[in-house]
């Protein structure tokens, strides 16, 4: 009877000290490591990061884009198919790099793909060749299909407007970088890729590359999915 008292005891204890904890994390913990905090896309990304992009509201996405200057349309839900279609998303117009037309994101993916480019990116870019990147080539957003463009069986991220496919990058000057030409080199412009690729794996729920397979030779995939795979 006595040592169940004092389990009981030794449990109460390790709770209020974990609640005070807790607590004490919530209320002084810089903005940047709480996770209750909202998500600012300028700072400086660090190990909650992660899931603060996964627990971010639709209203606090919105917020984050404005203060990091995106230029954005907000688009309404709507089915465009079976399985298909826009939910709380976003038309990119502007990042570091301009977006033609638009690029069509749920909006935490259009705020990992902002820190990505403003943490990782375009730092990459300045240390490796001392230029930023002034376009990014991409093979779209949104596409109401199957993964892998199969006939049949489940829909692709790309689906639901979550999920990116980048092909290269072009540097100030005119200098292309190819996924499909350039990721298996020993130059700067693998190690290049082979940087950004591993840096995907911190904002992004799925990274594809062209070790995973053939169908992904020649670019990366990015998707906030609801599978963890860096490949």
């Amino acid at each position: 009877m006595r040592l169940r008292l004092n389990r009981r005891r030794t449990l109460a204890l390790a709770i209020a000290a974990l609640s005070v904890l807790v607590l004490f994390y919530v209320r002084f913990a810089p903005d940047r490591y709480n996770i209750t905090a909202p998500l600012s896309l300028i700072e400086p990304p660090t190990v909650v990061t992660p899931f603060k992009l996964k627990l971010m509201g639709v209203e606090a996405c919105y917020a984050a884009l404005d203060q990091a200057s995106v230029r954005y349309e907000k688009l309404s839900d709507r089915e465009t198919g079976r399985g298909c279609g826009f939910h709380q998303s976003v038309l990119i117009k502007q990042t570091s790099v301009p977006w033609g037309e638009g690029l069509s994101l749920t909006c935490p993916m259009a705020a990992a793909l902002v820190m990505w480019e403003r943490h990782d990116l375009q730092p990459a870019a300045q240390e490796r060749f001392g230029k930023p990147v002034v376009l990014i080539e991409n093979y779209g957003s949104y596409a109401c299909r199957n993964i892998n463009n199969a006939a049949r069986g489940s829909r692709s991220e790309h689906a639901r407007a979550n999920a990116i496919d980048i092909s290269g990058f072009v540097l100030q000057g005119g200098t292309s970088i190819a996924v499909r030409r350039d990721w298996r080199g020993r130059d700067d412009e693998a190690r290049f890729l082979r940087r950004l690729h591993r840096s995907g794996c911190f904002y992004f729920n799925t990274v594809l590359g062209p070790d995973y397979n053939a169908l992904h030779e020649d670019h990366f995939h990015f998707d906030q999915g609801n599978y963890r795979s860096c490949r």
